[in-house]
């Protein structure tokens, strides 16, 4: 298959998947107690996360364009890191008391970390993940301006979202480069899917176990 045919049919798979996972995260509101201040605490963590992946996958990485998309990422992550913390201190909520109970990685850290090939890398997380993160932050969003609070939502707007967008289109013009071979495309594709398969997993446990829902992030 030829890269642009192949990044084609990614971009239908991913999306029909996604369509579904926003549609699930439209669906629900959050439980009793769990607000904003709540929803952007989950946040710092899949923050944390994806600066600690793009970082560790930078010091193996050997392909110097896809190294310098890592450290851009990287620096990325970190900013919305810092700009989250920012707004909870507004809303009125203490950042550095949230650290202490992020507990052990997620399985989608766990999965991302474990990826050995650039092919998947890039595919699973800036082209997949940070997809995924749209349409979480999106819900977010909307979330955000129902119950009035329209800085949370310009900083997710207008900041955070520009950045994913681009990460995304990143990875896939990355891919177009790597993703040339039979072998390499089949990678790539289990690649997106599983990391689509781990965030549905946790979306539902999230909404059961802990009543979270309209999280931003992925």
């Amino acid at each position: 298959m030829k890269p642009e045919e192949f990044l084609d049919e990614l971009d239908r798979k991913v999306g029909e998947r996604l369509a579904h996972i926003g549609a699930v995260a439209r669906a629900a509101e959050p439980a009793s107690g769990v607000g904003i201040p709540a929803l952007l605490a989950t946040a710092l963590k899949k923050e944390l996360e994806a600066t600690e992946e793009a970082a560790l996958w930078l010091t193996t990485e050997t392909d110097v364009e896809v190294k310098l998309a890592l450290a851009r990422q990287c620096g990325d992550e970190a900013r919305h890191y810092r700009l989250i913390a920012e707004r909870l201190r507004a809303l009125g909520v203490d950042p550095a008391a949230i650290p202490a109970k992020f507990g052990p990685p997620t399985p989608m850290f766990g999965y991302l970390k474990g990826l050995g090939s650039t092919v998947e890398r890039v595919a699973a997380g800036q082209f997949t993940r940070e997809a995924l993160a749209k349409v979480h932050n999106q819900a977010f969003i909307d979330y955000c301006e129902s119950q009035g609070d329209a800085e949370t939502a310009r900083l997710y707007r207008d900041v955070i979202q520009p950045d994913e967008g681009h990460h995304h289109e990143m990875g896939r013009r990355l891919l177009a480069r790597l993703a040339v071979t039979e072998e390499s495309q089949a990678l790539a594709r289990a690649a997106a899917m599983r990391t689509l398969e781990i965030a549905e997993e946790l979306q539902e446990i999230a909404r059961l176990k802990m009543g979270i829902c309209r999280a931003p992030g992925c």
